[in-house]
């Protein structure tokens, strides 16, 4: 039988990431929990056959249920009855399957009915649902939006709500307007206090509201009346069982049909407020959006990984000219190259997922004790760290799923173009990743700061140290390794003549280069460490995935090297032309 979790040995991998044992110490609090919860791990060993078990679960669904009834759901999609969404039929046998696995609430304590997991389990979690149904996947993850409300809301809050996202109720994070998409600034929801009732009224339109009629919402509103901009927002929770609120209209989209995609009206609905007013944006927001970022990028790499199996299942089959297709130089070429992609972005994200549990778990220890000066200088450490992997791990494993889902329908040919073949359903529902929850352009603004100020470069010359002791045993390695440092004196070199500018919009137009070349270097170096620890799995990956990096730094920082300022008229001019 199908496991989408065992089927892939590359997954279960990363649970012996170097990162592990304190991710499992400082999430366990020192396995307290197992005096109390007879399902609680006594040691690490315990914890990681704890996860095990939790993914051979989880694989099985998504391959046995999930996935056959991805076609249908596509076809079907959620409508609209009376104002309120009405998922596809067989995404209500998809929840069913995943409340009954006990799939939610993953990452809540187990005092609130949680099952206490790490992100980087639950990023496993997340691309396994994902590879079997990207559209599901949305609706799944977004219980990680409890997260926020666990970190910022009262103890009355979390005893109230959490326990619902662990018995399988659905969230969703009330963000976008039709005037405030990426620029939330913008949002003009209203807040306002109803005194004789003692809580706050929400009234206004929210538009692009993935899960749109979910059992709870995290809403951003204006309490501020005057201000227009981030400092007059605030956070609210809005549960559905009290009214007010409804769906005007659920959007037709490209892909993803099983995520319904919904315009809400908000007529004096009763809500609570979630943490301190005004911080909605500036703080409860930037902790929601890098949450879901990581969503996406485990969300961009399960779609990668399919497209990557129907790609090659595809072309092990299709013969022409009297011979496999995967024989052809052309063919085997793209599908070493989607596989390169699929790992070392899947390396990223589980990398950034580790620094997230380090940050997130001693921020947790900190609600219960002070920590000592060398938790708070870990803290403050893995929280810099995550803060500049996430717009990586979003942004390039998004273009990615795009990149690979792309490639899977030109190995297809013209069948790949036909509705009956699952590649196009794949193309469709990847083109969104790269799109929401900040765009990649948007990613790289949130990254560049840590490039042009030398934060990711530092990162880079630590990581070939920490890589260089365990690719030295290898031959093949050593010689990769040796291509990555010489790539990051190129890279240092571009990085160098972009600060040197002083015209900023040339600088952010050299942006998008320069965040490319970063990330393709942080990933070669991942590719050739985990190729260190296993071979058999990475080193044909850590091969091709180094060549590919090496070709297109080396194109970016002659880009870079021959670009002046004055170029950026010509770019004008052609758009103004167009």
């Amino acid at each position: 039988m199908a496991n989408y979790y065992s089927d892939h040995p590359e997954i279960g991998f990363y649970l012996n990431h170097p990162l592990m044992a304190r991710i499992v110490e400082l999430k366990e609090k020192g396995f307290a929990d197992a005096k109390e919860y007879d399902y609680a791990p006594v040691d690490l060993g315990d914890a990681i056959e704890n996860y095990k078990q939790i993914l051979d679960i989880t694989g099985d669904v998504a391959a046995n249920i999930i996935a056959p009834n991805s076609e249908s759901v596509d076809l079907e999609g959620p409508h609209l009855e009376n104002g309120r969404m009405i998922y596809a039929s067989k995404t209500f046998e998809n929840l069913d399957a995943t409340r009954k696995a006990g799939l939610w609430g993953v990452s809540m304590p187990r005092r609130y009915g949680g099952l206490n997991l790490p992100n980087l389990v639950f990023s496993m979690l997340s691309e396994v649902i994902s590879a079997s149904d990207a559209g599901f996947q949305n609706i799944w993850s977004l219980q990680s939006c409890i997260d926020t409300l666990y970190e910022f809301g009262s103890e009355e809050q979390r005893q109230k709500y959490i326990p619902r996202v662990c018995a399988g109720e659905g969230m969703s994070m009330d963000l976008t307007e039709p005037d405030a998409g990426s620029d939330l600034q913008r949002v003009m929801l209203k807040a306002t206090f109803d005194e004789k009732e003692n809580c706050w009224r929400l009234n206004g339109v929210k538009r692009f509201i993935t899960n749109g009629d979910s059992d709870i919402h995290l809403v951003l509103a204006r309490s501020e009346e005057g201000t227009k901009d981030g400092r007059g927002l605030s956070m609210f929770i809005y549960d559905k069982r009290n009214g007010g609120v409804n769906v005007r209209h659920i959007e037709h989209k490209l892909g993803i049909h099983g995520s319904p995609t919904c315009e809400l009206t908000y007529k004096n609905a009763k809500a609570e407020l979630c943490g301190s007013t005004r911080l909605g944006l500036i703080k409860y927001v930037m902790a929601l959006m890098n949450g879901a970022r990581l969503g996406i990028a485990a969300q961009s790499v399960g779609l990668s990984q399919e497209a990557y199996n129907e790609g090659l299942a595809y072309a092990k089959e299709r013969a022409q000219f009297g011979q496999k297709i995967i024989e052809f130089p052309a063919v085997y070429d793209m599908l070493s190259r989607m596989k390169a992609k699929l790992d070392a972005g899947r390396s990223l994200l589980y990398q950034t997922a580790a620094y997230v549990d380090i940050y997130k778990a001693l921020e947790d220890i900190e609600r219960d004790r002070k920590l000592t000066p060398e938790e708070k200088q870990e803290l403050k450490r893995y929280q810099r760290l995550a803060d500049a992997f996430t717009p990586l791990a979003k942004g390039m494993n998004s273009e990615y799923a795009n990149q690979n889902a792309y490639d899977a329908i030109s190995i297809h040919g013209g069948s790949g173009f036909i509705m009956e073949y699952k590649s196009q359903r794949l193309y469709r529902d990847a083109r969104i990743f790269s799109i929401y929850e900040g765009t990649t352009q948007l990613q790289v603004v949130a990254a560049i700061r840590y490039i042009i100020n030398g934060t990711m470069l530092q990162n880079i010359k630590e990581m070939a140290v920490e890589v260089k002791d365990d690719a030295g045993k290898s031959e093949k390695l050593a010689a990769l390794l040796a291509r990555v440092e010489k790539m990051t004196e190129v890279y240092e070199q571009a990085l160098n003549t972009v600060k040197g500018l002083e015209d900023q919009d040339a600088i952010d137009f050299l942006s998008r280069r320069l965040y490319d070349m970063t990330c393709e270097i942080v990933m070669s170096l991942l590719i050739i460490r985990d190729a260190a620890k296993d071979p058999e799995l990475f080193e044909k990956s850590a091969n091709v995935y180094v060549r590919m990096a090496e070709e297109n730094v080396i194109g970016k920082a002659a880009y870079i090297a021959a670009f002046c300022p004055e170029d950026l008229a010509s770019f004008r001019a052609a758009e103004v032309s167009c």
